[in-house]
């Protein structure tokens, strides 16, 4: 089973699971970076909670997820279209004013992950800003039916180094908002085009 299959299968569960998890914390952080109704990307938009609620703030929206019945419960769920696109095939130039990929790239194996970095920088205006998060750890491969690249704060900088367009804003270490897995560890990261 590869990992968009297991969302689709599992896409009414897992949107359940996550659509009311409380990520302020996060948006704090990266809503700030952000012009005044600028236009977000929202890269593997899942359950679209994260969609919705930069909606709700006067942003433009654009999301996009890999996983086709993601993409219906989150086109629900926001009262727009939720374009159904594999990373690996996102191509757009200078038209983001940021880009939120929220526990999404992490399913991407390492070297395709700088593929997607690059070509997701290139989307970005100039100036603009990606939030990516990563579960905490050096492990990549198979957890169950999803693949997953894992990162500590000094693995992510030295990976990011290959990436000349994209600096590091920002980087911290939380505990999951869900409460069944509030002992595992996330990496975010602000980056900020260069």
């Amino acid at each position: 089973m590869s990992t968009i299959s297991y969302y689709d299968s599992n896409a009414i569960s897992y949107a359940h699971s996550t659509v009311n998890v409380d990520l302020s914390e996060l948006y704090d952080r990266f809503l700030p970076l952000i012009k005044k109704n600028g236009h977000i990307l929202d890269a593997g938009c899942g359950s679209g909670r994260d969609s919705k609620y930069f909606i709700e703030k006067g942003f433009k929206v654009t999301a996009i997820d890999g996983s086709v019945e993601m993409c219906k419960i989150a086109s629900s769920y926001i009262g727009q279209e939720v374009k159904h696109l594999r990373f690996e095939d996102f191509k757009e130039i200078n038209k983001y004013d940021g880009i939120w990929a929220c526990s999404s790239i992490l399913h991407l194996e390492k070297n395709t992950l700088k593929e997607v970095l690059l070509n997701l920088s290139r989307a970005l205006k100039d100036d603009g800003y990606i939030y990516a998060s990563f579960k905490v750890g050096d492990e990549e491969g198979f957890i169950g039916d999803r693949y997953f690249s894992n990162f500590t704060k000094e693995s992510f900088s030295c990976f990011l180094n290959e990436i000349k367009n994209l600096a590091i804003h920002d980087v911290w270490i939380t505990n999951d908002k869900r409460k069944i897995r509030c002992e595992e560890l996330w990496l975010n990261t602000i980056l900020k085009k260069v």
